[in-house]
């Protein structure tokens, strides 16, 4: 085998394993990325009852309620455009309260109520997603 074909093969086997790093790492990111939907988003797309998934928006003002002695809550999210009636059943985060920015995950019943199975609260309030943020500033 010339030289000249040895530098090939070993050119071509070192762009061969760069692009099967690259693609592992891109393949990596993208499963450990998490995506949420704003209401709006969620209604357009007409989510099934079956498919989990996440939304993101604030706690409407006065829309909170819990159930006396239990730990079933039920609260309205909000992205300004669109509302979506939530049902949760469980602990909520300490950073959960009305105007708060949160996310959850779960699915939508057969009369479009969204069932969480969890629910997250931003820790900060100075990063807002710029579609919720300018919904949130008019009313502050």
């Amino acid at each position: 085998m010339l030289p000249r074909h040895k530098r090939f093969l070993g050119i071509l086997a070192t762009l061969i394993g760069v692009t099967a790093a690259i693609y592992l790492i891109l393949t990596s990111f993208q499963d450990n990325l998490l995506y949420y939907l704003t209401p709006s988003e969620a209604i357009t797309k007409n989510m099934d009852e079956e498919s989990s998934f996440r939304i993101g928006g604030l706690v409407e003002i006065d829309s909170f309620k819990r159930s006396e002695g239990s730990l079933k809550s039920r609260f309205v999210l909000t992205d300004g455009i669109e509302s979506i009636e939530v049902n949760y059943t469980g602990i909520l985060p300490d950073l959960f309260r009305e105007g708060q920015g949160i996310i959850v995950t779960g699915s939508f019943d057969n009369q479009k109520i969204f069932i969480a199975s969890e629910v997250l609260a931003k820790h900060d309030e100075n990063y807002m997603p710029p579609k919720i943020n300018a919904v949130k500033e008019p009313s502050s």
